[in-house]
């Protein structure tokens, strides 16, 4: 028996999983399915490298900021030019910008609601069941400050969405004493909202329910994510660190020489890719110190680092990590608050920086070659990586993104949730929900994590009465 849950929600870009079941009812085996297909990858080859910060922020409309400073960074080294102090500071604090807004639109409209209303009806599953449950106020709150938020974009970036400032070797705008003023207020009326959503979710981690969410799935698997020189979590830039699950370094890199640590494994059954540990290998969907899974985004953020680089990010970082490295799936959302709050903080520390009103915005490229660049996009680590040719044109595009290093790990939390969920064949909407809440831990973006184009892998299984009777291949 097969239960299918097509289309999956409360994510960006589309999905289903599929759950199969033994004679008995419960549960044998489940994978999440990206049957979506995308080609950024293919039609970037041909353009003006330049061009490319522009092109890829298409991608995606909830994290453009991400694919266009990886794109940007990425030129950055592939032109060999090294951007000013200020570009460099207006990069990072639009960049905080992002990461703010990004995470309170997953804690308040898309998985945070698993966690704030638990078990409600379908149709309370939204925005709305959570004004009804907290209050117009909490409402009104998120709004002004997912606003505030996308204004400082707007004011750094020349967009709201799909940025357009970042540029090889620094940016195109700066800002001026009013504006540095008016993010600087902005900045701090979100500290305080990032400390009040902390106090609103700990009432939930304070309860039954929560160590209920906690125990549908646990994950013991290595970690990824970019620290600075103090191995405290910084989004746009620094180191790629990865320990064990133990917590113990396994290696830190430039973000120039991760491709020689990672792999990608192939299945037939999904057009998204999982990226493995080459030095550890692929083992299967297993978790462990002997399995080459790793994770990215928040919760592999806090596990990889030391610290956080602000003051009450850093109290609250303590807490989390007071047991040692956490690796309970939900445990998501806890980290993602702290990265809230800490993006909040790191924007006033940034806009106070006597330099980000200055003039020297950028320096001129070199001879093109080839270019890595790396940030952390609020769901994980973002690898751009483009061969120029000698008219600065691209060769070759390659992105690895955050939702494709949680691939393997995403559809292991499903198939834990899903053998946890449903037993005896008692399957209903409630539970399937479950189901769907370990994906969403990830706050993974589909739309990113298929682009593939041209001759594409494609299999097909036809089932009678339960068995395997015929298989069509494309391309395989």
């Amino acid at each position: 028996m097969k239960v299918s849950i097509d289309p999956i929600t409360r994510l960006e870009g589309h999905g289903r999983i599929e759950i199969f079941l033994d004679e008995n009812g419960n549960v044998e085996k489940a994978y999440m399915q990206i049957p979506e297909l995308r080609g950024f990858e293919k039609f970037c080859q041909g353009r003006k490298a330049e061009d490319m910060p522009i092109i890829t922020s298409r991608i995606c409309g909830v994290c453009p900021e991400a694919h266009h400073m990886a794109a940007a960074k990425a030129l950055d080294m592939a032109f060999n030019v090294e951007p000013p102090k200020t570009a460099k500071l207006l990069r990072e604090l639009l960049y905080n910008a992002y990461i703010f807004y990004d995470h309170c639109l997953h804690l308040y409209y898309l998985g945070g609601i698993d966690v704030l209303l638990g078990d409600v009806p379908k149709g309370e599953r939204n925005v709305i069941g959570l004004i009804k449950k907290f209050g117009l106020e909490i409402g009104k709150e998120v709004i002004k400050h997912r606003r505030y938020a996308m204004e400082v974009i707007k004011m750094l970036g020349g967009r709201e969405i799909h940025p357009v400032s970042a540029i090889p070797g620094g940016v195109s705008k700066g800002i001026n004493e009013d504006e540095r003023r008016e993010i600087e207020e902005k900045a701090k009326s979100c500290i305080n909202f990032a400390l009040k959503s902390l106090e609103i979710f700990k009432e939930v981690f304070n309860s039954k329910r929560w160590n209920e969410l906690l125990g549908l799935d646990s994950l013991e698997t290595y970690y990824m994510g970019l620290v600075d020189e103090k191995n405290h979590v910084n989004y746009y830039d620094g180191d790629i660190r990865v320990v064990d699950p133990n917590g113990k370094e396994l290696f830190k890199v430039k973000p120039k020489d991760i491709l020689k640590y990672v792999e990608e494994h192939v299945e037939e059954w999904t057009y998204v890719k999982f990226p493995y540990l080459k030095q550890i290998g692929w083992k299967g969907f297993v978790d462990g110190k002997d399995s080459g899974i790793y994770r990215v985004g928040p919760l592999a953020r806090l596990n990889v680092a030391d610290g956080m680089n602000t003051k009450h990010a850093m109290e609250e970082f303590k807490e989390f990590r007071k047991d040692g490295i956490v690796h309970e799936t939900f445990a998501y959302y806890y980290a993602r608050l702290i990265e809230m709050l800490n993006a909040a903080e790191r924007m006033l520390d940034l806009v106070k920086d006597s330099n980000i009103t200055g003039e020297d915005l950028r320096n001129m490229p070199n001879e093109p070659s080839e270019g890595i660049g790396v940030v952390e996009a609020a769901r994980g680590v973002l690898i751009h990586h483009y061969v120029l040719d000698e008219k600065g044109l691209v060769k070759k595009a390659n992105m690895i993104v955050a939702t494709t290093n949680n691939n393997a790990a995403i559809n292991m939390s499903v198939a834990n949730a899903a053998k946890k969920v449903i037993k005896n064949g008692k399957v209903d909407d409630i539970l399937l929900n479950k189901v769907e809440s370990a994906f969403r831990c990830y706050d993974p973006c589909l739309a990113c994590a298929s682009h593939a184009l041209g001759q594409t892998p494609l299999i097909v299984n036809l089932y009678k009465e339960g068995k395997l009777y015929r298989r069509l291949k494309k391309n395989v």
